[in-house]
């Protein structure tokens, strides 16, 4: 258990114990060089029992015999007495604990063994233990740089950067400061073995220095934990921004080796992010520069993004760049381009994107007029706005300044957010720094391209926040028979829940297939039932387009081809059900994820789904709203609106129908594994199960002999 003091302790320590203190160790080094630069000399204390001076100060032996409050520890001893530095550190007083050294769960069993000997021992004493394999961690905001990695940030800002990774962190605090992304905390969570991403999500989402949130993870240790803190983070508007490892099959790999992690599947990772309004991204540079202009903006009320710039290649290079990425450029409201014009020379234009021409050269004051024009029109959500910025330390004063000037004045009149944006990359220096600080310019973005991609980023995460925040509420239980289910169990659950299915006639010999089938007046469907055979089509159990007058021999041939494929199986007759016409067909189903509970899956193409893999995903619970987007974000979704003669879709029905499923699975309860309808036919507002497959979770039981056996 990770306690809030014990995090308090970490992140915002007063004292700290650096336990194998040594000239030797590069670790120590730069640890203890810099917390003595930021201030801590008097309050970080050395431990080691075999030196009395290191770094060219008196050493203790242990951290009791400190005689003072020690709040973190850092333990840089080998792994065979971390246990004992952990006992003396805790024994000193000490909440917290970070453990810099690697060897553990990343190196196989008997590092996982040694891990798991720490993990308890922590508990035990009631200390937060990060790491092991971790480099440590930097709170800007407190001016605490407790870390192993040179060169740590000193500007606070509104991100807090958080990394699985210790190298790769060195290269993200690098790049925030020449992006001009300000952070507010820099963590490194090595293995996680104890204190977890999904804890100091937690803990950061109620410091009010944090805006934003960038995550670079191989693995999400804590599903339940991270998705309460994501949720508190979509209600308060904080925006979490994640790198995630393991798309790939050589990343997760990578990954197992790295720290041990297992990435999970990468599929029902997205579908999580999306419910969660978690932003996913696939660089370093798209985490830090979405959470920048996410920590800057906040929510952006409206999609429309309004652009001024005194380039006019520029405003045609952002409209494409616009166009790519699905971002809103909107016309300018009447009035808004009669107030633009009024300060406009004869030879301009007054339209989005904007171009103030070189006469905003001449005349500083149309920055300022026409950035507040545009950022308080009615469709516009955030202002960009595209100018020159100085890149080299040279001393000198930036000509510009003036123009800075006249922007920072717009920006601060506009209602909407406003970003300052150069049109190529760039380093944001500190001479930078202080020509946007003095024409009180809140963000830059260095780059076009990156300003555009991100800002569409926080769009969508705006409009799906509210969303997001939303706790699930429980259902009511449905008590049902556990154990296996044929497809006449799976219809009349189906059934009950409200899923319309096609009518069926379960018939128990040729006889009564003959009768069935006479019934239905047409062609009809057969179909073995039996809970041995999830799939009957693969071994000649499901015979379509049968006359009625061969129905009765049909029967003893499905009956006799699945006997023969499958000699086990317990079989429990033919369901007959009439043919229909062709139509579309989708997959409903829904999975249990081990870490992330029950899971929608909505597809196109029935018995052609592993062909077409043309699936959306979304964890339940689901409403119709949500439904809506899976199935108009399906590749093929253009049949859903018909094609070749077919009517559209009744999407309104459709959802009902899904909604009605998912539910079901929810009302199943834990001991649900999946459920399945297969194919869903549509065909306007006709939508009807043709196929139902419920499977329960394995059971353990006690055989005869005493011995655990799968039931």
């Amino acid at each position: 258990m990770v306690s809030r003091e014990g995090l308090d302790a970490l992140l915002s320590p007063r004292s700290f114990a650096l336990i194998g203190a040594s000239d030797k160790s590069t670790f120590s080094l730069l640890l203890h060089g810099n917390l003595d630069a930021a201030g801590h000399r008097e309050r970080t204390y050395l431990v080691n029992s075999r030196s009395p001076e290191v770094h060219g100060r008196a050493t203790y032996p242990s951290c009791v015999a400190i005689g003072q409050p020690v709040d973190l520890a850092f333990v840089m001893v080998p792994a065979a007495r971390a246990a004992d530095a952990i006992r003396d550190a805790a024994a000193a007083g000490a909440r917290a604990v970070m453990v810099l050294s690697s060897g553990y769960a990343e190196t196989g069993p008997e590092g996982r063994a040694r891990q798991d000997e720490l993990v308890a021992l922590a508990e035990s004493l009631e200390v937060a233990m990060m790491g092991p394999n971790v480099l440590g961690l930097v709170n800007v905001t407190a001016g605490i740089p407790a870390m192993t990695l040179s060169d740590p940030p000193t500007e606070p800002g509104g991100v807090a950067l958080i990394s699985q990774s210790g190298a790769s962190c060195g290269a993200m605090k690098d790049f925030a400061s020449m992006a001009g992304v300000d952070l507010s905390h820099v963590i490194t969570v090595g293995n996680e073995a104890m204190v977890t991403v999904a804890h100091l999500l937690d803990h950061l989402v109620d410091d009010d220095s944090v805006r934003a949130v960038a995550i670079f993870m191989e693995a999400i240790r804590e599903p339940e934990l991270f998705a309460h803190a994501a949720r508190r983070a979509a209600r308060l508007g904080k925006a979490i921004v994640v790198l995630k490892a393991g798309r790939s099959e050589l990343a997760a790999r990578a990954a197992a080796s790295h720290t041990g992690a297992l990435v999970g599947d990468d599929r029902v990772i997205d579908a999580v992010f999306a419910d969660l309004g978690v932003i996913r991204v696939d660089t370093i540079e798209d985490m830090l520069v979405t959470a920048g202009v996410a920590a800057t903006t906040g929510r952006i009320e409206r999609p429309g993004m309004g652009v001024v710039s005194i380039s006019g290649g520029a405003c045609d290079i952002i409209a494409d760049l616009a166009e790519a990425a699905a971002a809103e450029i909107p016309e300018l409201s009447a009035a808004t381009t009669a107030a633009v014009a009024k300060k406009m020379p004869a030879f301009g234009h007054a339209h989005n994107p904007l171009d103030v021409t070189g006469a905003a050269i001449v005349d500083v004051d149309l920055w300022e007029h026409a950035i507040e024009a545009v950022g308080n029109d009615e469709s516009v959500g955030c202002v960009v706005v595209v100018n020159s910025l100085p890149w080299r330390e040279d001393g000198r004063p930036f000509y510009g300044q003036k123009y800075v000037d006249a922007i920072g004045r717009g920006m601060k009149a506009s209602a909407a957010p406003a970003l300052y944006v150069t049109q190529v990359m760039q380093p944001i220096g500190r001479e930078t720094r202080e020509v946007l600080r003095a024409g009180n310019v809140p963000h830059v973005v260095p780059g076009m391209r990156a300003a555009v991609e991100a800002i569409q980023r926080v769009v969508l995460w705006s409009a799906n926040v509210a969303r997001a925040g939303r706790e699930p509420e429980p259902v009511e239980p449905l008590e049902v028979r556990r154990g296996r289910y044929s497809e006449v169990d799976a219809r009349a659950l189906l059934e009950q829940a409200g899923v319309p299915v096609v009518p069926a006639a379960h018939v128990h010999s040729a006889a009564e297939a003959a009768e069935a089938a006479a019934r239905f007046d047409g062609p009809v469907a057969m179909k073995i039932v039996s809970a041995d055979i999830a799939h009957k089509s693969d071994i000649g159990g499901v015979r379509l387009g049968v006359a009625v007058d061969a129905a009765a021999v049909v029967y003893d041939e499905v009956v006799a081809a699945c006997a023969a494929a499958e000699p086990g199986a317990a079989l429990d007759g033919v369901l007959v059900s009439p043919m229909r016409p062709p139509a579309t067909e989708m997959l409903v189903g829904v999975t249990r994820s081990e870490e992330w509970g029950l899971v929608l899956a909505v597809a196109l193409g029935g018995v052609l789904v592993e062909v077409l893999d043309d699936a959306a995903l979304a964890p339940l619970p689901v409403d119709e709203a949500r439904v809506r987007e899976l199935l108009t974000g399906l590749r093929g979704a253009a049949v859903l609106q018909g094609v070749r003669g077919r009517p559209a879709a009744d999407l309104d029905r459709l959802c009902q129908v899904v909604v009605a499923v998912g539910r079901l699975a929810e009302r199943l309860g834990d001991d649900l594994d999946s459920l399945e309808v297969n194919p869903l036919r549509v065909h306007g507002s006709e939508v009807e199960a043709l196929d139902g497959l419920v499977v329960w979770c394995k059971e353990r039981a006690i055989d005869a002999h005493g011995l655990l056996t799968s039931t």
